[in-house]
Order: C-alpha cells, then sequence, then structure tokens
C-alpha cells in the first residue's frame, strides 16, 4: 500500500502564503497522475489542483492565480505552493492520485484566519 504523507499547514493571515508537501512511498509520483484536495469543514471533499506525469498542471478555478501545484519525481514529492491565502481556503488538504486510491492520508490543516 503506498503510504502518502502531507505537510507544511499551519495557521496563517489573509494574503499569506504556504508551501504543502506531500510524499509517497515508492516510485508512486513517478507513475500516476496526482492531485491535491481539500476538504472544509461541513462540506465534501474538493479536487483543488493536478499534474499529470507528463507535468501538465490543472486547477479549479477558485485557486487559479493563486496555488501552484508540482512535482519532484526523482524527491518522491508533490508541491502546493498557495499564495494570497484566503480565509475560504481554510480545510485539511491532502495528497492523493488522480483519480484518487481507496484511502487516505491524515492530510495538513491550513487555517486562514486574521
Amino acid at each position: 500500500q503506498v503510504q502518502l504523507m502531507e505537510s507544511g499547514g499551519g495557521l496563517v493571515q489573509p494574503g499569506g502564503s504556504l508551501r504543502l508537501s506531500c510524499t509517497a512511498s515508492g516510485r508512486f509520483f513517478s507513475q500516476y497522475a496526482v492531485g491535491w484536495y481539500r476538504q472544509a469543514p461541513g462540506k465534501q471533499r474538493e479536487l483543488v489542483a493536478t499534474t499529470a506525469n507528463n507535468f501538465k498542471t490543472d486547477a479549479t478555478d477558485s485557486v487559479k492565480g493563486r496555488f501552484t501545484i508540482s512535482r519532484d519525481n526523482a524527491k518522491n514529492t508533490v508541491y502546493l505552493q498557495m499564495n494570497s491565502l484566503k480565509p475560504e481556503d481554510t480545510a485539511v488538504y491532502y495528497c492523493n492520485g488522480h483519480p484518487p486510491l481507496g484511502y487516505w492520508g491524515q492530510g495538513t490543516q491550513v487555517t486562514v484566519s486574521s
């Protein structure tokens, strides 16, 4: 079973930045498309951004121009650079395959608040 581990979350003021990291066991990231997802309290988990194994990226409209997904296959790591954060970005952020595997890591909490 692939182990997924997210990190880099925290408390940040509106307008601030964070960079999330996701590491996976084995060579998972070099073989599959990967996505960052988030789940806010009381809401369904949503797809935020994706990176294909050809490095093509995409993002949901609400974060385009603010969030950037990238990958380093040699380090088995995928990143999510988040700039100009807004309170509505507050959520637990997860990485997973795209489409997702049948299980999830613990995620990392991002809280945007003054």
